[in-house]
């Protein structure tokens, strides 16, 4: 049983927290929390962390299985811990590469959701989250989004990060512009949009560009856009959070599709 938090392993997991240079370096993340561990791919799983009391409950043991796991004092679980209330499991997992070419080769029209300047990793999770239940087929990110694999951004996706293909890429420009090669018809949700988005196709290979919550889409990347298109609103609101924006628009090309 670990019963310091100067353990070397807590250390680490602490540091993965923290640094997305050490998650970066050694290929690890950290999910803390019983939800998110039961939508853990097994084969992701490098080490499990439980606490003392975690493992009073049978059902609770029965969750890990035949997995090895480190036992931690609930004190230093609760130090080690990125939440104010945990619930006594956490592990460190394997991060799963997809390159951009990967979010195109699926069946059927492709569904994307392109993103620039994301900052806050609860809009990024509540859009991962939202896209899965919307049918996305992934997710492209430049590399001044935030983190996909910060502690935050993996709760906020409920386990969507596990099944939605997402990529970073150090040219935006050039990837959009792949796309656009690809047939993708791109939107952006954009102030002088032309349409309601409600009147835009989806149905075929569709691709929404959605930009930084303060400051919206650069000017060079809107101007990739096939389109722009906008959501119109009532009374004095001028604008929605982008990831509100983004669930509007992927619901709607949902409900397209269902049609």
């Amino acid at each position: 049983m670990i019963t310091s938090s100067a353990n070397g392993k807590v250390k680490q997991v602490m540091n993965l927290i923290k640094k997305a240079k050490a998650r970066n370096e050694s290929g690890l993340f950290v999910a803390e929390g019983l939800r998110i561990f039961k939508e853990i791919p097994r084969e992701q799983i490098d080490s499990i962390f439980v606490s003392e009391s975690f493992l009073k409950e049978e059902e609770r043991k029965h969750l890990i299985g035949g997995m090895k796991y480190e036992v931690l004092t609930d004190e230093v679980f609760q130090v080690m811990s990125d939440t104010k209330t945990p619930q006594g499991i956490l592990a460190l997992v394997k991060q799963h590469a997809y390159t951009p070419e990967d979010l195109t080769s699926v069946p059927g029209p492709a569904f994307l959701m392109i993103l620039e300047n994301i900052q806050d990793p609860g809009n990024l999770g509540t859009i991962i989250r939202a896209g899965e239940g919307a049918g996305i087929t992934g997710v492209l990110m430049n590399s001044t989004t935030a983190d996909i694999y910060n502690p935050k951004v993996i709760r906020s996706t409920m386990g969507s990060v596990f099944r939605v293909p997402f990529a970073y890429t150090d040219n935006l420009t050039d990837s959009i512009l792949q796309l656009k090669k690809k047939g993708i018809k791109l939107y952006a949700a954009h102030l002088n949009g032309r349409n309601n988005y409600e009147k835009e196709d989806y149905t075929v290979d569709t691709g929404f560009l959605i930009g930084n919550e303060a400051n919206g889409l650069t000017e060079d990347t809107a101007r990739l856009a096939d389109a722009y298109i906008k959501i119109p609103m009532l009374g004095s609101v001028e604008s929605l959070n982008a990831a509100v924006a983004a669930s509007v628009l992927m619901f709607e090309t949902a409900r397209q599709r269902r049609s």
